[in-house]
């Protein structure tokens, strides 16, 4: 019998493909540290996101694949990631260490963009990547509330600067307007205040190294909006709206606005999508109208990614600073936010597969039998 080689076991690997890439995960160059010692191989699966979510079958038929070559008694898989990074315009990189900022927009309030970019930035923490989230809503923020966040960051200094370290919460960076505010403090600023902090909290806020920055944005196309677009980095936006019609115009503005700076749109997520009663599990009452989303996906050609259903735990958990991954991980809402988060990370990867990247850092996952 021929003593196994490398050439071998690549070979019983490349049926693997990368849905995303549409390329066999061999020649992607997924494969790392192969090794044989005997009748054992080991070698690892390098992703291009923690949060991929055909991880575990890429493991799976890597194993049955490789086990089945002759000569294979052991076969010792370690899973990896190297979270790719790109920015659309290399020159804009203000923010040393951040690999992806993606911004979660709408075109008018009250449709769930913050619940949404709180449980997006949750879900891909839970897949072990480094998330940060800026509350870039400064008249009205809402992240404070909804991860029970009501202390003031500190500060230090680093060489002649002063940096402002951001608040944890639930494994998330997180910083916001909200922080330096009372109950009773409304903020009245013009637009070049507006400007201002919002570069102070990308550029003096030490965020450290970080694979998803998670930008919630204010409601519309405002001073806001435009100062990410033209300051950050920006891989990529989310639009979030209601099925009804007044809800998808205000998104399609928003969405017409990223697409005139040249920021990526990731998809349209549609929020309180329908509603099942507990006594009735069968059912789905679409209270907001139905297809709204959809349709405005298909008539601007970009994706639909999910509809979120409404769950009375999520206003509950927001109200007590713990959000539906924290209050309810294994409720169906839940599950929504994940398959998001997945569906996400994939496009990220694809799209900064051909950027510029920024310095990696990598996260491993070690499963061997």
């Amino acid at each position: 019998m021929e003593d196994l080689n490398e050439g071998q076991i690549l070979e019983a690997l490349r049926p693997i493909v990368d849905p995303d890439f549409g390329k066999s995960i061999v020649d992607l160059g997924f494969i790392k540290d192969l090794s044989i010692i005997e009748s054992s191989v080991s070698f690892s699966i390098e992703l291009t996101t923690p949060a991929c979510p055909v991880k575990a079958e890429f493991e799976r038929e890597a194993r049955e694949r490789v086990s089945a070559l002759s000569g294979v008694n052991a076969v010792n898989i370690k899973m990896t990631a190297q979270t790719r990074g790109g920015s659309q315009d290399p020159n804009k990189s203000i923010i040393p260490g951040v690999k992806n900022t993606v911004a979660v927009a709408s075109g008018k309030g009250g449709v769930g963009k913050s619940t949404t970019a709180v449980n997006l930035a949750l879900a891909l923490s839970e897949t072990g990547a480094s998330v940060g989230l800026l509350d870039a809503d400064v008249y009205g923020p809402s992240l404070p509330l909804l991860l029970g966040l009501n202390r003031r960051p500190e500060t230090r200094v680093e060489g002649e600067e002063k940096v402002i370290l951001p608040l944890e919460a639930f494994g998330l960076r997180v910083m916001s307007m909200g922080f330096f505010l009372t109950k009773e403090s409304p903020v009245i600023w013009r637009g070049p205040m507006v400007h201002g902090v919002i570069k102070q909290f990308l550029t003096d806020v030490h965020w450290g190294e970080l694979d998803y920055l998670i930008i919630d944005l204010p409601p519309g196309t405002g001073d806001a909006a435009l100062t990410l677009t033209q300051l950050a980095p920006l891989s990529g936006a989310i639009i979030v709206t209601t099925a009804n019609e007044l809800s998808v115009a205000d998104a399609r503005k928003g969405l017409v606005m990223f697409e005139k700076v040249n920021v990526p749109v990731l998809g349209i997520v549609e929020n309180m999508s329908y509603f099942i009663p507990p006594d009735l599990p069968d059912r789905r009452y679409k209270i907001f109208g139905e297809g709204g989303g959809k349709r405005i996906a298909d008539e601007l050609s970009v994706p639909f990614l999910c509809e979120v259903p409404i769950e009375p735990e999520i206003v509950s958990g927001g109200d007590k600073g713990r959000p539906i991954l924290i209050q309810n991980p294994e409720s169906h809402v839940a599950s929504v936010f994940r398959d998001l988060c997945g569906n996400i990370a994939r496009r990220l990867a694809v799209l900064a597969d051909n950027s510029p990247t920024i310095a990696d850092t990598s996260i491993t996952w070690v499963n061997t039998k």
